[in-house]
């Protein structure tokens, strides 16, 4: 099916609200987690009043050695909507972690973000309100105006800036996106068959920009936070797995370039939402 004019766009997408439509939910917002166990509550408190009138489900993927998995399991059960956890006792890095959960995933719309709370649990209604507006991906960027890398420091800021700079030269794809190397981000589902992922290394965003045949991205202003809680999990070792997934990368990329990057200002955002908000049936 075509492009069709954006309200109608808007109001097909809604889930109807018995379930009977192709997917069980209209989001599904996979967390990988690896000792995180005292972000989890604050963390599923702020997707919950981000995606207030939204149908949709969280999907963590644990490689935890702490007491995170039961964190999960306590705060899925004091939760209203789905919350399911896969604990794996020899997880294989963020990157697997995250391709996990898109295949345990049943939204619509696939959100991925990180459980440290620097990626800030509001911006996923204005992801999604993105991706009602035709976007393929959504990706929120830390480096156009309104965006704010604030959360990073010294060696992590140096190392992240190497990281773009990297991707940029090898994957011609994401050459028009300013913060290819994010986190955080929403992606259709359907765009996700029979993508040759694999899942090396820690930078999944560039995994699924430069595999999937993604045809329009929008990036959103954000501002990337400090650390709520836990510890930075980068070291020499995820680096150099970052290398070889460049490498590899330049094997199963997509062949064609044509990527079109749509940069949003805050009153587009803004403008979004409330088209969003004038189009959702609140119980």
């Amino acid at each position: 099916m075509g492009w069709i004019c954006r309200k109608n766009r808007i109001q097909q997408a809604m889930v109807d609200p018995d379930g009977k439509g192709e997917y069980k939910m209209e989001i599904s917002v996979v967390v990988p987690t690896r000792n995180e166990a005292d972000n989890i509550r604050p963390l599923l408190r702020g997707i919950a009043n981000a995606l207030t009138g939204i149908s949709y489900e969280v999907v963590f993927v644990d490689d935890s050695t702490d007491g995170t998995p039961e964190i999960i399991r306590r705060a899925a059960a004091e939760t209203p909507v789905s919350v399911r956890l896969e604990h794996r006792e020899n997880g294989n890095g963020l990157s697997s972690a995250v391709i996990r959960g898109f295949e345990l995933a049943k939204g619509r719309f696939l959100a991925v973000m990180d459980a440290d709370l620097q990626h800030p649990p509001e911006m996923l209604r204005r992801m999604y309100a993105a991706m009602l507006s035709g976007a393929d991906l959504c990706a929120p960027s830390r480096f156009i105006p309104g965006g704010d890398d604030g959360g990073l420091r010294g060696y992590r800021k140096f190392v992240s800036a190497s990281a773009r700079w990297m991707g940029k030269f090898f994957i011609s794809r994401i050459r028009r996106m300013s913060d290819p190397t994010g986190g955080l981000f929403m992606v259709r589902r359907g765009l996700l068959d029979g993508a040759a992922f694999k899942p090396i290394g820690w930078k999944i965003l560039i995994e699924v920009a430069a595999v999937c045949p993604c045809c329009k991205i929008i990036e959103i202003p954000y501002a990337f936070q400090r650390r709520n809680s836990g510890e930075s999990k980068i070291s020499l070792k995820i680096t150099m797995e970052y290398v070889k997934q460049l490498f590899s990368l330049l094997r199963r990329k997509q062949k064609y370039n044509t990527v079109e990057v749509e940069r949003w200002n805050e009153e587009q955002v803004e403008k979004s939402l409330k088209e969003l908000e004038g189009n959702l049936h609140y119980a």
